[in-house]
């Protein structure tokens, strides 16, 4: 059941056009990746399913029903632009935003408590915003997104400002809401954080959908033949190469982390993969060979550049 819908959606910024017929939708439980380059549209599709940004055309419904100031109440969306009070509390702060999304007063303290605690903030509920590092207001902005307890949640750039210990906490926390059922979607730049946690993914560019899905199908259909291979011994590569197997083939220790000489090559046309084994195998020990899919980031590189050229 897709928790959001969006059909043909348009947006002009006068002669700009931000948005131009994106259609996508997002899986309830799911966990998705909106990407693309800055100035993308990334952020103007946030800001209309948030009802902040009014579209020219097309539609887009929340659990069912029109976008609408009235349906962001239920959300919780965390802005990549900071959007708190420099002079108010973390206590007061925190309240009066899950106030403002429908939370009892009761319940977002509760709530509340938990995450500060979670985020190591026990104790600093007085302090003002601007008394606080740039990572901890991150997480005051992240709690006051989270406290009402929202079935949808949508962090935009969320590990901004986070050294790597608590960008894994918020990784956990992510992880954590996704296994109580909650929607979460996740614009970011960070890849490996997006290729960890997500099971689907949106590419935008130029306000386009360039490519949506399950991650694993994308790096399945973007696939090059290509091949990563740990030996016991060195290849002997012109060999190979003159055989005919083999397209191109070089050292590669960045691939894995395994015992051995590891390499990466590209299978020639015809060639199975039996037929590459029983070669090498000719010529030394085999501990590892497997298919190498593309990362999230070669596809980004590979889709953005394609289109922008």
């Amino acid at each position: 059941m897709a928790i959001i819908e969006i059909n043909d959606l348009n947006k002009n910024f006068g002669s700009l056009l931000a948005l131009d017929g994106v259609s996508m939708n997002v899986e309830q439980g799911a966990i998705c990746g909106l990407l693309g380059p800055n100035g993308a549209g990334k952020t103007t599709l946030l800001r209309i399913i948030n009802g902040i940004l009014t579209k020219d055309s097309g539609t887009v419904k929340i659990f069912s029903e029109d976008a609408s100031l009235e349906t962001a109440r239920k959300l919780g969306y965390m802005p990549e632009e900071r959007g708190l009070y420099d002079n108010m509390t973390i206590e007061n702060q925190i309240l009066y935003l899950g106030q403002l999304k429908g939370g009892s007063a009761a319940r977002i303290r509760t709530v509340m408590n938990e995450y500060l605690e979670l985020f190591n903030l026990k104790g600093n509920e007085k302090r003002k915003l601007k008394e606080l590092s740039k990572g901890n207001q991150q997480k005051v902005q992240i709690i006051s997104t989270l406290v009402h307890e929202p079935q949808l949640v949508i962090l935009d750039e969320p590990f901004s400002g986070f050294d790597p210990i608590n960008g894994q906490l918020l990784q956990e926390l992510i992880g954590r809401l996704h296994a109580n059922g909650t929607t979460v979607i996740l614009s970011s730049h960070n890849m490996h954080a997006v290729e960890e946690m997500c099971d689907s993914i949106a590419l935008i560019n130029r306000g386009r959908v360039l490519l949506q899905g399950d991650i694993n199908e994308i790096k399945e259909q973007n696939k090059k033949d290509e091949i990563i291979l740990v030996t016991s011994s060195p290849l002997p590569l012109s060999a190979l190469g003159e055989k005919g197997l083999i397209d191109w083939m070089r050292l590669d220790s960045g691939a894995v982390k395994r015992k051995g000489y590891t390499y990466r090559l590209k299978k020639a046309p015809g060639i199975s993969n039996i037929d590459l084994l029983t070669e090498i195998s000719a010529h030394s020990e085999i501990s590892l060979f497997e298919e190498a899919l593309p990362s999230l980031n070669d596809i980004f590189i590979s889709k953005v550049s394609v289109e922008n050229n």
